[in-house]
């Protein structure tokens, strides 16, 4: 498989609108563009309830030097990144952690990882990034990091032997992946090794947004007026802001109606950011598609949603889009997230301590389900 072109390379961003405008590239909305009911919620109901709560925080993300750049769209970029806190798996995380009261972090290669390196130059990034998280923060602070492993998709075979050794040697809990890969998603047969492996290694595979190829991005997203500048129609309109959103539910529904999960009954998903639109859309997508593929799956289409997926809060710290997905969603399969450091961990754990939901069912979604999807102790 060939790479594609990305829209998001080799665009001139001028330093001030870049960094006032682009908090949200590489991740979920931003932390201050959200609505949280922590902040109409009495100070003290906030100050004292549930703060003994554990948290697993299921995808917070970190860079390299490296990493920076071979996918950064220019240096205000990187020096954003720096800024962010992105490349920091020390102290200053660590410290975060503690006062946000995230007992651990599972930790993910920024977007895309090393999924858009074809040949060795991929699979050899992918080995280093994951080596450098299991013996450099995994191994200095035992217990608080937990990772996805980066993989060099473009070539699938040795994308399955790298989550396995992964897995396997350095106690990786999944892989994470970023939209599409050149021009196909995880749905096309040529990424059936890395599928049949994961459902094999019994591990979840984390299904993040990434920017569409250049084919995608002209039909959709190119506007073409001139009062947009490019960081709006190349990142924000094509990535956070929208696309990535709709992209990631649209990966999700291929899978399911390609037969995916009826090839790999126990294969786990995860998708992020409060089930990227599924809720708003879950009635009509059961419904319409529902009856379009009943004689073409092995069950309904809604129980794959219940059965192969799992769902994070990751950066979306609103009560009603919780109270949305637990409307379709069991809470046994809905796990804490925020996106750090995109997002505001303590503003994260602040928030979901303040959500009015039975103690069972917040422990659930704090860190009992990533206990058991993940089988990690807190």
């Amino acid at each position: 498989m060939e790479p594609t072109d990305n829209p998001r390379k080799n665009h001139p961003i001028e330093r001030r609108s870049f960094l006032g405008g682009a908090a949200v590239l590489g991740a979920g909305l931003s932390a201050p563009a959200m609505v949280s009911c922590a902040a109409a919620t009495d100070a003290t109901d906030i100050a004292t309830r549930d703060q003994d709560l554990k948290f697993i925080a299921t995808e917070e993300t970190y860079t390299t030097e490296e990493l920076m750049a071979v996918n950064a769209i220019n240096q205000d970029h990187i020096e954003y990144l720096r800024e962010i806190g992105l490349p920091e798996l020390g102290p200053k995380r660590i410290a975060d952690m503690n006062a946000a009261g995230i007992n651990v972090q599972i930790l993910s290669a920024h977007t895309p990882g090393a999924q858009e390196l074809p040949g060795q130059e991929g699979i050899d990034l992918a080995n280093r990034l994951n080596r450098m998280i299991a013996e450099g923060p995994m191994a200095r602070n035992p217990g608080r990091y937990q990772a996805y492993a980066t993989l060099p998709l473009l070539e699938p075979e040795a994308s399955a032997d790298e989550l396995e050794r992964a897995v396997k040697d350095d106690g990786f809990v999944g892989a994470m992946t970023n939209g599409f890969i050149g021009t196909k998603f995880l749905d096309h047969p040529d990424f059936e090794p890395v599928l049949a492996r994961a459902e094999a290694l019994a591990v979840p595979i984390y299904l993040h947004p990434g920017y569409p190829p250049n084919q995608v991005f002209d039909i959709y997203y190119k506007i073409g007026r001139p009062e947009y500048n490019e960081e709006y129609q190349d990142y924000i309109f094509s990535g956070s802001g929208y696309g990535w959103h709709q992209e990631t539910l649209t990966q999700c529904l291929r899978l399911i109606m390609t037969g995916a999960f009826d090839r790999f009954p126990k294969l786990q998903m995860i998708i992020g950011h409060m089930g990227e639109g599924l809720p708003f859309y879950y009635e009509r997508i059961v419904g319409d598609l529902g009856d379009s593929t009943l004689n073409a799956l092995n069950k309904p289409l809604g129980d794959y949603f219940s059965d192969n997926f799992w769902y994070t809060t990751s950066a979306f710290f609103q009560d009603e889009l919780l109270q949305l997905l637990l409307k379709y969603i069991s809470p046994d399969r809905v796990m804490f997230g925020t996106d750090y450091p995109f997002a505001d961990m303590k503003e994260g754990t602040d928030w979901f301590r303040a959500v009015d939901l039975p103690r069972d069912v917040k422990e659930k979604i704090a860190f009992r389900n990533a206990q058991k999807l993940f089988g990690i102790e807190v």
